[in-house]
């Protein structure tokens, strides 16, 4: 696998491709989270489950159904995490009894609620930060395949091309092999990712200014 920190290049790498706001810093911090919990299943190796096991390290949690799953819990924050107003105002020609219910203040919301489009977004955005973190792993240079089918498949996926150093585990990560992880992941990477943000920023036009109608 590429480094932990190094799945959190994708998100990163959307926010600062994204125009200013259009990625909140609550979605990316979730982009983050959907790009590294993936490997939450080297707990396996604790458990003594196999490693070429369906719940073992790059098994089910590295498949398009779990990316497709964090997409979805995140479209469902997504809208019932905006806020709303806590009672919709009645129409004029509404009658209601008088009561001490009606005397207290509704109090207005205070932004936005949900769109569908807003929600779609939050959906898209994660599912793509959660399946980058498998696709990186199968262009690694060791290890298993990665399981992207489960559970309609087992088999374990490479990449045609595996340039991506793969990373060692926590004890020797501090170590030559380690370091050597860490270039080599910059050079795959971040590099090809930052240069990527570059030339799209360059690309896109200009904001048009309003003329003063002075």
């Amino acid at each position: 696998m590429p480094s932990i920190i190094t799945h959190a290049a994708v998100p990163l790498a959307l926010w600062c491709a994204a125009d200013r706001g259009r990625i909140p810093p609550r979605l990316l911090a979730a982009g983050v989270i959907a790009a590294m919990l993936p490997d939450a299943d080297v707990l396996a190796f604790v458990l003594h489950i196999p490693y070429a096991d369906a719940f073992g390290h790059r098994g089910a949690s590295h498949s398009l159904l779990f990316a497709g799953v964090l997409a979805a819990l995140a479209a469902v924050l997504a809208f019932f995490g905006s806020g709303r107003p806590w009672s919709a105002p009645h129409s004029s020609g509404s009658r209601r009894p008088w009561s001490a219910v009606s005397c207290r203040p509704r109090l207005a919301p205070t932004k936005a609620g949900p769109t569908v489009t807003s929600t779609l977004q939050a959906a898209v955005f994660v599912f793509v930060c959660a399946a980058s973190h498998p696709l990186l792993d199968a262009m690694t240079s060791g290890g298993l395949g990665v399981a992207l089918a489960w559970p309609w498949s087992e088999q374990r996926f490479f990449a045609p091309w595996r340039p991506i150093r793969v990373s060692p585990f926590a004890p020797q990560f501090f170590s030559a092999r380690g370091v050597a992880t860490l270039l080599s992941e910059l050079r795959w990477v971040w590099l090809p990712l930052a240069t990527a943000v570059v030339a799209w920023k360059l690309i896109q036009p200009a904001p048009v200014t309003p003329r003063d109608p002075s």
